[in-house]
């Protein structure tokens, strides 16, 4: 994947009702169209890892729709790595939609589990089920959120001049946001916009950076630049409604910059709000565009850039 597609763009937008907002955006959705946003930034040390490991393969976890399936799927192909993915849901099957139909193309094995299996993905007596069943496979969680995805998003403020007042992006692990933290100036306030119901991003947030500082007084300084917005995310994860889908093609229509319904859509308009009650002023605030475009695809009618 090449990072240095990854532009740091000047933005302008007119909100409705209120002065045009000016904004920088990090644009990681063009690193590459499957592999692309904080995708790949999680992969590119695990991968490493695997490859440093004399590992076979990776083996990985996520829904129906995850975009992280799809990209590791890709991500291992390019790399000469074979790929499994365990996906959250008995009843379907590698042809049930787009995303597992690409991830099957890209070579990834999947193996589906119940719902009440798939939560105990975390449990070492599972894990060592799957080391057994799959052995010399590296196995990385749910959306890359380990030691190794978060030091691949420490990269992204690292290819900016990093001196931001404010920095916005979505959330759905933490982990993105957990390499930003640690990765910004202490004066920057790092809104993460959580794209599920309840407040336990920023108990996960915490734990992912004491395991980077070993330090948990460190830790509690740093966690205190965090922001967390936990009402954008219209009724929860894969949530969207009408509202939602206007604003986005109305960003789209001034900018041509395409966002998702489920991560960045929302933190989008998480910002605007924001800029629009006067919780942040324009210029020196940046957007991360964590790609996942590819999962958009189910609101192809609904959204001009897909539609056109």
């Amino acid at each position: 994947m090449d990072t240095n597609l990854s532009i740091l763009q000047k933005v302008r937008y007119s909100p409705l009702n209120s002065e045009p907002f000016s904004f920088w955006m990090k644009r990681d959705d063009l690193i590459d169209p499957v592999v692309s946003g904080n995708k790949w930034r999680k992969l590119k040390f695990n991968i490493q890892k695997a490859n440093l490991q004399k590992s076979v393969g990776i083996l990985t976890f996520g829904g129906a729709f995850s975009n992280h399936l799809i990209a590791t799927a890709k991500a291992c192909k390019l790399n000469g790595l074979k790929s499994v993915g365990v996906v959250r849901g008995e009843e379907l099957n590698c042809n049930s939609n787009d995303t597992l139909i690409h991830c099957t193309k890209y070579g990834m094995e999947l193996h589906f589990v119940s719902r009440s299996e798939y939560k105990t993905k975390s449990d070492e007596l599972y894990l060592n089920e799957l080391k057994s069943q799959y052995p010399h496979f590296y196995i990385v969680p749910e959306g890359g959120a380990n030691y190794y995805g978060v030091i691949g998003c420490q990269e992204i403020l690292q290819e900016t001049a990093n001196d931001f007042d404010a920095i916005y992006l979505a959330g759905g692990t933490g982990t993105t946001a957990t390499g930003i933290l640690s990765s910004a100036p202490s004066r920057s306030k790092i809104h993460l916009v959580s794209t599920l119901k309840g407040d336990f991003l920023k108990h996960e947030v915490a734990k992912a950076l004491t395991g980077i500082t070993y330090d948990k007084e460190v830790t509690e300084n740093i966690i205190q630049q965090l922001k967390l917005n936990t009402d954008s995310h219209f009724g929860g994860y894969g949530k969207v409604n009408k509202s939602l889908l206007d604003f986005m093609n109305d960003f789209y229509r001034q900018t041509n910059i395409p966002l998702d319904p489920i991560y960045t859509g929302k933190a989008m308009y998480a910002m605007v709000q924001d800029f629009k009650k006067g919780v942040i002023t324009d210029d020196n605030v940046l957007f991360l565009h964590t790609g996942g475009l590819q999962g958009a695809k189910k609101w192809h009618k609904e959204l001009l850039y897909l539609s056109n």
